[in-house]
Parts: structure tokens; C-alpha cells; sequence
């Protein structure tokens, strides 16, 4: 005959730990921690990636730090030069003619001609890929399939070009120094 099993005492040692460990959308990055008491200090946080392809294929280490410089360059001057639609308030009186529109400030004109330049030195096809990912926060699947593109090929050659593309950002911003052609041996 078996022997009865005794309770053994409770060990909070052995509590379920909940904590999650298979973080698939969070990647951890060193920032300046703001209650720091000297210059300087960092603190380790959690970023989420979710919906930022940008960040996740800098947190893989698929792409440097002068291209994720250069693409969030690029997001940051679309944003200051972007002007959506205003809320329409319906508490307030209707009235014909509208509104002033508002005035363009100079960091609006000056993100408008970096675009310029960026979108020219990126070609159509480039500055629609880098609008697509970076503005629009589709990934390599999602930018093939928008142009009913859906192999493995098209995904690779998608990526390539993004990547060519952030090269070219890190230059025009400032993020990267163009390499300089080789001279021949003398």
C-alpha cells in the first residue's frame, strides 16, 4: 500500500513566475534616465516595436544607427511639414467661408525642401518604398503585396533597396559621410 503524501509548507520561492519572457514586440534600449542626479546617467527600458518597422529592424541589428538616424529624420520632417485636417468642432455656429488657413512657418518650409531633396535623390521608386515603410508603417510582406508582389524574391529585393535607401537618407541628413572613391595605387 502506498504511502499518504504530506502537504509540504508553502515556499514563496516556488510561485508561479508570470513575468513574461518571450517579449516578440518589445526590445530593450539605453536611454538618459531623467531622475538622474549626474549627467550622463542611463537606465535600460523597454521599447514597444509593434507598429515600428523602423525600430525593429534597428533593434535586430538589420540596420545601423546613421540609417535608423536618417529614417527617423525623414519621419520627423514629414511630420513638421505634414498639414492634416482640422478637427471641425460641431458646438460652434456654422458660418460660410471658413476659416483662415494657417500661416506656413519656416520649419515647415525648410522639412519641405529636405523631403524635396530626399525624394529626388531617391528616385520614384525609393521615395515610394521609404513613404511606405516609414510613413505608412507597412513591412516588406506588406509592401510586396500592395504591389502584388508576394515571393520570397520580391521581399529580399524590397528590403535591399529600403536599406539603399536608408544609406542615401544618412547622407543627406547628415547621419553619414559618402565613402570616398579609391585612388589608384601610384
Amino acid at each position: 500500500m502506498p504511502r499518504a503524501k504530506r502537504n509540504k509548507p508553502y515556499n514563496p520561492a516556488k510561485a508561479h513566475d508570470r513575468k513574461s519572457r518571450d517579449l516578440p514586440r518589445v526590445a530593450t534600449v539605453e536611454v538618459d534616465n531623467p531622475l538622474a542626479l549626474e549627467p550622463g546617467e542611463k537606465i535600460v527600458t523597454l521599447r514597444s516595436i509593434r507598429n515600428d518597422p523602423l525600430a525593429r529592424l534597428h533593434s535586430h541589428r538589420q540596420i545601423d544607427e546613421a540609417q535608423y538616424q536618417g529614417g527617423r529624420a525623414f519621419q520627423s520632417d514629414w511630420e513638421r511639414a505634414e498639414r492634416g485636417p482640422r478637427a471641425v468642432d460641431p458646438t460652434r455656429e456654422y458660418v460660410d467661408g471658413g476659416q483662415m488657413r494657417e500661416p506656413i512657418t519656416e520649419g515647415q518650409r525648410k522639412a519641405v525642401l529636405r523631403l524635396n531633396r530626399a525624394e529626388r535623390e531617391l528616385g520614384a521608386d525609393g521615395s515610394a518604398l521609404v513613404h511606405d515603410v516609414l510613413v505608412h508603417g507597412l513591412t516588406m510582406e506588406q509592401v510586396g503585396q500592395r504591389r502584388g508582389l508576394r515571393t520570397q524574391r520580391w521581399k529580399d529585393y524590397f528590403a535591399r533597396r529600403f536599406c539603399e535607401c536608408l544609406d542615401r537618407l544618412a547622407l543627406i541628413y547628415g547621419f553619414a559621410t559618402a565613402n570616398p572613391a579609391k585612388t589608384p595605387p601610384r
